[in-house]
């Protein structure tokens, strides 16, 4: 007996840096801070983030966009120090998970950070976001020390990696 499969046609999409200020980021964020919520009972406030810590050379922010121009996926970079950038705010949409979007902002955002001479990124997640962590690890990130003040260990979890 065969088990039937269940597929999804295949997404093009395209990536290009964005302004974090873009209201088709924003609404992103906004999808992005709704399911924190829902997942931990709190999120950071993505409007408490100057759009210029994502403007090169400090930073950078990608926007996805299906081919029909609806926003699909983001994410970004930031700088904490001369050698570490931090991924921040990576979000895909429901509709377009499990199509490897993530893996290539993911890797967009490292490569742009290497290549502007940061040694490393580190990030953080919260333990329930299972699909985040799985990728994180996939791509080569390991856990360390939390790294920002008053996040609750049972919760977030810090990963870094050599760029």
């Amino acid at each position: 007996m065969t088990r039937p499969t269940r597929t999804q046609p295949p997404r093009s999409w395209t990536v290009t840096p964005a302004r974090y200020d873009n209201p088709d980021v924003q609404q992103l964020l906004l999808q992005l801070h709704a399911t924190q919520l829902e997942m931990y009972g709190y999120a950071d406030d993505p409007t408490d983030t100057p759009a210029e810590d994502y403007t090169p050379p400090q930073g950078l922010f990608l926007l996805a966009r299906e081919a029909t121009a609806r926003p699909t996926g983001c994410g970004g970079w930031r700088t904490l120090d001369a050698n570490t950038a931090e991924v921040k705010r990576m979000y895909v949409h429901p509709d377009t998970r499990g199509q490897s979007l993530g893996r290539e902002l993911l890797l967009r955002l490292e490569t742009d950070a290497r290549l502007r001479g940061y040694t490393h990124m580190q990030l953080e997640t919260g333990v329930a976001n299972v699909a985040a962590l799985a990728l994180y690890r996939q791509s080569g990130y390991l856990p360390i020390t939390p790294y920002r003040p008053g996040r609750n260990p049972q919760i977030n979890r810090a990963l870094r990696k050599a760029l």
